[in-house]
């Protein structure tokens, strides 16, 4: 009983930071959001040198007190510089800003990030009924209906842009010449193209109908499936990353992120045969099967 009273007193006064951090991990979403919501790095990208706060409030049309306090939480998360001038802090962009929260930059997240603040954000804020009743959120988040996945996805012009905006790749199946492909690189120059078809189809179309310009359309051989998902570890127990994205897309979709075995027997159901995967250390892991004609 001792020994039970003294690891109670113990978890008592030792301070939870990690705890704090878990309570207020939101706080620094939204800095992020906001800052990017603003104009705050693309001003900073745009400007001949380090700016003032007063000067980005002037620019951003934002108040002077506000703008200071999201600039100093933005040089506390490391993505703005503090310059000291005759007793002025100025600020600049961090290279990482620059590269990923500008919306001028090719490897922008900027889409994404909106994506994030207008739509994710607000679908979380229910998260609670969505484990209750392991139903999507739309209808509570947006006022759509939850069981038209597309019609909350594109519950606006602006919405669907945005979400439109992060698919800039497509895999065309069975994509012979690559005539279809020529046309989406034309009206799409953003985005590349990659052609699955018959190893001997393959062969054909590159040597006849591509030339080397056509750096943006790529041909795969064989008849295999890549799946690139968040892959769970087998007993569950993490990545952290891709439990958070299955209670995600619970909340979105009410689609799941698997492990290896999971997705192998859905594979195998459907057909394909040697099924690996590989964790990539990334974000998203891979899973190759092969379907044999």
């Amino acid at each position: 009983m001792a020994e039970d009273q003294d690891l109670s007193v113990s978890a008592a006064v030792t301070y939870p930071r990690k705890i704090l951090e878990y309570m207020e991990g939101f706080l620094i979403s939204k800095v992020v959001f906001s800052s990017c919501e603003l104009g705050v790095f693309d001003l900073l990208l745009g400007a001949e040198r380090p700016l003032s706060a007063e000067e980005i409030s002037r620019a951003l049309g934002t108040s002077v007190d506000g703008t200071e306090r999201l600039l100093a939480a933005c040089s506390g998360l490391e993505l703005l510089n503090i310059h000291q001038d005759n007793g002025r802090c100025l600020y600049s962009n961090t290279d990482q800003a620059s590269v990923y929260l500008t919306r001028s930059s090719p490897v922008s997240l900027s889409q994404s990030i909106q994506y994030s603040s207008r739509t994710i954000y607000l679908c979380w804020h229910y998260l609670t009924d969505a484990v209750r009743s392991g139903r999507n959120q739309y209808e509570k988040a947006f006022g759509v209906d939850a069981q038209d996945l597309f019609q909350a996805l594109y519950r606006s012009d602006e919405e669907m842009v945005k979400f439109m905006q992060l698919m800039n790749s497509i895999w065309n199946i069975c994509g012979c010449s690559g005539a279809l492909a020529k046309q989406c690189t034309s009206a799409y120059p953003e985005c590349t193209v990659t052609i699955f078809d018959l190893p001997k189809v393959v062969r054909t179309s590159r040597e006849n109908f591509f030339t080397e310009a056509n750096q943006r359309i790529g041909f795969c051989e064989g008849g295999s499936v890549l799946l690139v998902e968040a892959l769970l570890y087998e007993d569950g127990s993490g990545p952290l990353t891709a439990q958070l994205y299955s209670l995600n897309m619970l909340v979105q979709t009410e689609g799941r992120e698997r492990s290896a075995a999971q997705y192998a027997a859905l594979l195998t159901a459907a057909g394909f045969s040697n099924v690996q995967h590989r964790f990539t250390g990334k974000i998203y892991d891979a899973v190759l099967a092969r379907k044999e004609a």
